[in-house]
């Protein structure tokens, strides 16, 4: 399921470094820092991932309104959703990734 909003302290994190797999020891590279950003939701939110770091489903007709499910391309864990609404100076894309599924290395 999906945690609370604003339960993470990861939503915070501001250091230099990148958000890694949780799942059962993964530690798959997921997300680079500098792709973090404040979306306003309560979860940990990036533009984009890392090179073939995660998957991305397709969606189907709920995917507007629901998002995407996104998991890690190495042990295919739960990671979050998708949406369409990111910064339209990046790529538009929003990644609302929960807490738990991350964790940090500098």
């Amino acid at each position: 399921g999906t945690e609370p909003a604003f339960w993470s302290d990861l939503n915070e994190e501001t250091r230099e470094g990148t958000f890694v797999c949780a799942k059962d020891g993964c530690n798959a590279p997921l997300f680079p820092s500098e792709t973090k950003y404040d979306s306003g939701t309560g979860w940990p939110s990036f533009w984009a991932a890392g090179k073939d770091a995660i998957t991305v489903d397709d969606g189907g007709f709920l995917s507007a309104m629901f998002g995407r499910e996104v998991k890690c391309a190495s042990c295919a864990g739960h990671l979050g959703h998708r949406f369409d609404d990111g910064p339209i100076n990046t790529t538009g894309k929003r990644f609302c990734i929960n807490g738990a599924a991350l964790r940090f290395r500098e």
